[in-house]
Formats: structure tokens, C-alpha cells, sequence
């Protein structure tokens, strides 16, 4: 394991995936012997729950209950992943129908896997549908914070109303995460997680509220596990975790800023680059609540795309649009790629058809679902902005590359492919740019009679710092399906959907460098039922 990196894994076979499945905690049932060593064990150096708890990845039956052993969580030691070391370790889990777990339904053993950072993924199955669980962790001497987790309703089943938030872009260097804490206390059903849960960089030239771990940027498996490690320390995202459901993707700086596909931010040597983000990855996943048998990375592979429908209500489809996308468009200058504006003249390839922003497996997948599903609401939950947005930079005007402008012909595939298969009330929420819009999406943004397909909403960041205002507020009457635009605020948007409308509520605090930030509303928009785009409630 030079430098902390992973090799690249060979692909599992069908025994590897089964047995690694039982691994991650698809084996519910420990034996008895298991058992008595998991609660003999001591934990002198620290809280083994240090980093707290998780749930995710829902289903009408069951869900992922997560935690990573961590009792010295900032432990730079490579071969001592957070004062871990060792084989296997087998810890308890108890799941009840009530918060003060005297009620327990299901009780067993599950197993923290070395080779992932000592980090449990336990997949509960045989539970009943539509309802709130709580759960705990116990080995020997210490007990895990109670969490909550909840299952889907069942297929089709009615549902009146629902509360979800989503998040994005919470720099540890930039602010505070008292957006967490505010999101908590309003009670959603689960929060969806858009990207950039950590950053790798560290910060050279803005002002600095708390120092990102190790003090150089993330680019090894041992330095990614610290990040996440400092990151789940915090106890607004811990308590967040603890009682709200997750459902996760990622955006560039799980990995590096801007990166595509296997193209680093600087096009670095592809082959060295794919070290790198397999260990990003390895991180990624021994952080998160997500489905070992979907997600278990296989070196610089991993899936995260996913499907979650409540009842008739509402689907969700989490999307990835980082790890399959077409490298990024007409790069340049010299030894430098990612994000760039660009116009139709100075950048033809921008327009290329052959462009994806998804891979076109996933576009298959999504379109798909899109065409088959019996919701009421559909949910396109991704990384970056989609709508159309020109920009201006001094005398240069153009389209941002590392966003969907920057695969224009794959949201037309994709826009177009919502208006003819007729998908019930589609919604799009993304994140990355540290700024709220509120927008109407057209398959063709430059023609005013193309008519509206969906809504978009885009949240900004937890605490991350925005892009200059005034210079994208220039160019807002250039971009008329935009109807709202802010970045000089943090927070997060609370949407409460019922059948007949889906209300959506910008949520800001009054100061990210503030610990005990308050919290307010910006504004509020809606989405009526059978009626495309954004109205302002």
C-alpha cells in the first residue's frame, strides 16, 4: 500500500461479492461465541463511536445502519486506521420500535471490516413497511449513540405528505455547521446529500474559521479517512446522521476539484490519477450509509446511483455525474483542465452529441425509470447545476464547463426525454455552485416558445463561500428562466411535498462563522401538480 493508496482490485467474482456481502453485515444472525467476544471487548484508548452513527439506503423492508470503529479517529498512522488495527472486529447491534430501545425487534452481530477502515455496513432486511426504527452499536464496555432509521412504505402505497431537505458543500475551513443543526430540528423524513460532503483542498486565500486535518490536501486513503473522520466529528453533522435518514452522492471534491471521469483537475497521468480516486472512493464508502452489495468500491469503480420511491408519493433517483462524464470540454491553457467559461465559438466540442455528463449506461437507467415511473412527484437529485446559464467575465461571455452547460447535448437528451414520456411532475435539485436558483428547464434554453419540461431547485452551500454576486447578477436578464439567484448566503432547502404541490423553502443562517447561527427563511417558491416550473408561494 505505497503511500496509502489502494491498488486497483481485480473485479470480484460471484464468491467474493456473496462472501464480502456477509462481511458488511447481510448476515444478521451471529453466533453466540461471536458474540460474547464482541461484548468482552475493552476500549481503553477511546469511544469506539467516536465518529457516531448512520442510516441510509432505504427500502420497503429494511435499510443500512453504519458506523466505523474510530478510538483515536485522527490517527495518522496508516497501519492504525483511527487507533485501529488488526482482523475483522464483530460488534452488536440492537433495533426497536421505540427511541428509549425497550422494545428491541432485532438484535445480532455485525462486522466492522478491516480492510474498509474497520467501518460496519449493516443491510436489515424483514422489517415492516412505513415506519420509524431506532438502533444502537455495543461492543464490550462502550454503546454507540441511539440513531433512527426508517423503512419505505410499501409499493404503492398511499402516502398524503412528506418532508425531505438536501445539502451540499460544507467546507470544514469556510464556516460552521450550524445548517446541519437547523435542518435536524425540522424534523424531515431523510435528507439527501448532493456532494461535496468534504474538501480535499486546503485554504490559501480566504479567511480561515477551523484548519482542515493534517494540514496538506487529502490525496491518499489515510489523509481521505481523516478528512471524513474530522468531518463526522463535528456534532451538528453527527446528531444530523444520528436522526435523519441519508441518501448520499458525491460531487468533485470527495476527490479533487473538477475532476471527470479519470481526467484530473490539471490532467495529470490518467493511470496515476485512478490511484487516487480509488482511494477517494474507499473513503467515500467507509463513511457512508450506503449499500454494500450496490456500492462495495472495486478499486476506482464505484456505484452510487440509486432509486428510492415512497409509496405512490414520490420517487427519488440519485445520480452520479463525476465518475462516468465525458472529459471535460476544450481544455486549457497548458496543463490545465476543469471548469472553464467557454462560448459555442471558442469551444465546438462543448456541443458534441458523443458528450455525457452521466455515461450512457446511466442515462439508460435513468431514462428508464423515468418512463416507468407511478409517482406523483419524480426527483432527479444530483451534483451541479443544470439549467442553462450564461455567464460574463470581464469582456468574455459564455457557459461554465464543469456543470451541465458543459454537456448541453445530454441534458437535451434528458429534457427531452422527460417531455415525451410525459414523467409526473419532474423535479430536478442540485448543488455545487454555493448559491440558491430557482429555474425553469427547457429543452431548448435559447428558444422562448420551447416549452417548460421541469423545476429546478439549487441549494447553496452549508458553508461554503460563494461566487462573486454582482458578477453573476449581471447576466441575469440574459437567463429568463431563472427566476431566483442569491450566493451571498449559507444554509440549506426544506421541501414539503404534498400531491397537489411540492413547497420549497431557501433556508439561510445568519452567519456560517458563527457556531450558534440562527436560522430564517430567504424565500419560498412551489411546484403545482400538473403544471411544469417554478411559481413563487
Amino acid at each position: 500500500m505505497a503511500n496509502g493508496i489502494l491498488p486497483i482490485r481485480s473485479r470480484p467474482t460471484r464468491r467474493r461479492l456473496l462472501t464480502g456481502a456477509a462481511g458488511a453485515g447481510l448476515a444478521l444472525i451471529a453466533s453466540p461465541a461471536v458474540l460474547r467476544h464482541a461484548a468482552a471487548q475493552s476500549w481503553g484508548k477511546g469511544d469506539p463511536f467516536s465518529l457516531g452513527v448512520a442510516s441510509g439506503a432505504p427500502r420497503s423492508d429494511g435499510f443500512v445502519l453504519w458506523t466505523r470503529l474510530a478510538p483515536q479517529p485522527s490517527s495518522s498512522d496508516p497501519e492504525t486506521p483511527a487507533g485501529m488495527s488488526g482482523g475483522n472486529v464483530t460488534i452488536g447491534y440492537e433495533i426497536a420500535t421505540d427511541d428509549a430501545m425497550t422494545k428491541v425487534v432485532r438484535r445480532g452481530g455485525a462486522v466492522a471490516e478491516a480492510v474498509f477502515g474497520y467501518s460496519v455496513h449493516l443491510d436489515v432486511a424483514g422489517l415492516k413497511p412505513g415506519r420509524p426504527y431506532w438502533y444502537r452499536f455495543k461492543s464490550g464496555d462502550a454503546t454507540s449513540r441511539v440513531g433512527r432509521a426508517v423503512t419505505l412504505p410499501a409499493p404503492g402505497a398511499a402516502l398524503g405528505k412528506l418532508r425531505f431537505g438536501f445539502v451540499s458543500c460544507s467546507d470544514y475551513e469556510h464556516g460552521y455547521f450550524s445548517a446541519y443543526r437547523h435542518l435536524t430540528d425540522e424534523h424531515p423524513e431523510f435528507v439527501l446529500f448532493l456532494g461535496d460532503y468534504i474538501y480535499e483542498t486546503i485554504e490559501e486565500n480566504r479567511p480561515i474559521v477551523r484548519r482542515h486535518s493534517d494540514g496538506i490536501e487529502a490525496a491518499t486513503l489515510p489523509t481521505y479517512r481523516n478528512r471524513y473522520a474530522q468531518y463526522r466529528l463535528d456534532q451538528d453533522l453527527q446528531r444530523l446522521h444520528a436522526e435523519v435518514p441519508a441518501l448520499v452522492t458525491w460531487d468533485d471534491h470527495e476527490v479533487q476539484n473538477d475532476y471527470a471521469d479519470r481526467w484530473s483537475e490539471y490532467f495529470d497521468d490518467p493511470a496515476q490519477f485512478l490511484l487516487r480516486r480509488a482511494a477517494a472512493y474507499q473513503a467515500f464508502y467507509e463513511h457512508m450509509p450506503v449499500r454494500p452489495v450496490l456500492s462495495r468500491p472495486n478499486g476506482p469503480l464505484m456505484r452510487v446511483y440509486d432509486r428510492f420511491t415512497f409509496g405512490g408519493l414520490i420517487e427519488i433517483s440519485m445520480i452520479d455525474g463525476r465518475q462516468y462524464r465525458s472529459r471535460e470540454a476544450c481544455y486549457g491553457p497548458p496543463n490545465k483542465g476543469g471548469g472553464h467559461l467557454e462560448s459555442n465559438a471558442s469551444c465546438p466540442e462543448r456541443l458534441d452529441p458523443s458528450r455525457t455528463m452521466l455515461g450512457f449506461d446511466q442515462e439508460a437507467w435513468l431514462f428508464s425509470a423515468l418512463a416507468h415511473s407511478k409517482a406523483q412527484w419524480n426527483v432527479i437529485a444530483q451534483d451541479v447545476l443544470m439549467a442553462q446559464y450564461r455567464e460574463k467575465q470581464k469582456d468574455f461571455e459564455g457557459f461554465w464547463t464543469d456543470d451541465w452547460d458543459g454537456y448541453p447535448a445530454c441534458r437535451s437528451r434528458l429534457l427531452k426525454r422527460i417531455s415525451d414520456t410525459k414523467v409526473s411532475n419532474p423535479v430536478v435539485v442540485g448543488g455545487d455552485i454555493h448559491s440558491f436558483f430557482a429555474n425553469d428547464l427547457r429543452v431548448d434554453f435559447d428558444d422562448p416558445a420551447s416549452p417548460i419540461v421541469a423545476a429546478e431547485f439549487v441549494g447553496t452551500s452549508i458553508s461554503s463561500y460563494g461566487p462573486p454576486y454582482d458578477l453573476l447578477a449581471q447576466t441575469l436578464s440574459e437567463n429568463p428562466h431563472v427566476h431566483f439567484f442569491e450566493s451571498r448566503r449559507r444554509g440549506y432547502v426544506c421541501v414539503d411535498l404534498q400531491r397537489t404541490q411540492m413547497q420549497v423553502r431557501m433556508r439561510v443562517v445568519s452567519d456560517a462563522h458563527d457556531p450558534n447561527a440562527e436560522i430564517s427563511t430567504l424565500k419560498i417558491f412551489a411546484v403545482e401538480n400538473g403544471r411544469p416550473g417554478v411559481v413563487e408561494a
